[in-house]
């Protein structure tokens, strides 16, 4: 155990921060976590093939590529309150060049998980080369015990990998609604090797039970059907960009309708979205129960009292005038109520993980 009484985070889970991390925010302006992926949720990442992993490892900063308006929902989860956690399956030997893309972005952090995939490689763990969830579940764990505070978290993650998986167990262990006796055939059936599943035993002993998880975000890079996550309930948000999200967040009350209008100017900027593709990205969240109509009263309100941020973008203005109109029908369509929340069954959800 730790001072603090805590246990100290085993150097083979992850990598916490550093001396790098720049601009922490103040803690007493914290409000809740913000766990972010890098690969294929913030970055568009190919590793399919090797060929297309050596090309990903041999980038510089400035050749990779975020997503449309993540930077932008990063810098205003910050603005809210938002401790910024970066945890990614990319290996430690990448933490420069990804520092180095995060600040070419204007996005800062707190702490900085990489998978260590040398250390790894070195001791013959072959297995845990390409397993996420003896890597991420302990170096969530404990993250969150060295927290030593009750906050909320909001985590993002992608349809590549076992994401919704990995932080709905972490969730609702946190929560405690899995115990013990529980979690003992789901880590059996993961093939883990035997000190992570110490290190998550370890971990949880050690956890103060809050249900915190409040939402998970999957970004849909491979477009897999929203449908095949409704066995995790409500909490867990499928969505095909940085709009949808920043829509739901706004519901949630998490960001103000101000901050949705700034993801939506950078992915008019930048990524060239127009009327059709925004109007389509609202309408689709709303029939899948997770938007409200009146959410446009506010950010047309908003549009109104923040003008000052479409000057710098003249054709902003008229996009957004274009968009309420297009989605003026749009309170005509049948809401449907998002997925029921329900008690999730991991076992059978692990082996649908493993066929992605």
């Amino acid at each position: 155990m730790s001072q603090a009484g805590r246990p100290a985070v085993p150097p083979s889970i992850g990598d916490p921060g550093g001396p790098s991390t720049p601009s922490p925010i103040p803690e007493a302006q914290v409000q809740r976590v913000v766990r972010w992926d890098l690969d294929k949720t913030y970055l568009r990442t190919e590793f399919e093939s090797f060929g297309k992993l050596l090309r990903t490892a041999l980038q510089r900063a400035e050749q990779k590529v975020s997503y449309p308006g993540a930077p932008t929902l990063l810098q205003e989860l910050r603005g809210q309150g938002g401790r910024i956690c970066i945890i990614s399956g990319s290996p430690r030997q990448m933490r420069r060049v990804l520092e180095q893309k995060l600040r070419l972005d204007g996005v800062d952090w707190d702490e900085f998980i990489l998978k260590p995939n040398l250390s790894n490689l070195m001791r013959g763990r072959f297995r845990a080369l390409r397993d996420q969830i003896g890597y991420k579940l302990p170096a969530l764990l404990a993250s969150r015990n060295a927290l030593g505070r009750p906050l909320p978290e909001m985590l993002f993650g992608d349809d590549a990998e076992a994401d919704a998986f990995i932080y709905s167990l972490f969730g609702d262990l946190l929560a405690g609604r899995i115990g013990e006796k529980a979690l003992a055939p789901i880590l059996e059936a993961t093939d883990l090797y035997e000190d992570q599943r110490r290190m998550i035993a370890e971990q949880i002993a050690a956890l103060e039970r809050h249900d915190a998880v409040q939402r998970i975000f999957i970004h849909l890079e491979r477009r897999s059907p929203p449908a095949r996550f409704a066995p995790y309930g409500p909490r867990v948000v499928p969505v095909y960009n940085y709009f949808q999200a920043s829509l739901v967040a706004l519901a949630d009350g998490v960001l103000p309708a101000a901050s949705v209008l700034k993801v939506m100017i950078s992915m008019i900027a930048h990524a060239g979205y127009g009327p059709a593709a925004l109007a389509n990205s609202f309408q689709d969240l709303l029939r899948r129960g997770y938007a409200e109509v009146g959410a446009l009263t506010g950010l047309a309100d908003a549009a109104e009292q923040y003008g000052s941020l479409f000057d710098l973008f003249r054709p902003a203005r008229d996009i957004l005038e274009a968009f309420v109109r297009r989605l003026s029908a749009a309170a005509e369509d049948r809401q449907v109520a998002p997925p029921q929340a329900r008690e999730i069954d991991y076992l059978e959800l692990l082996a649908d993980t493993r066929r992605v």
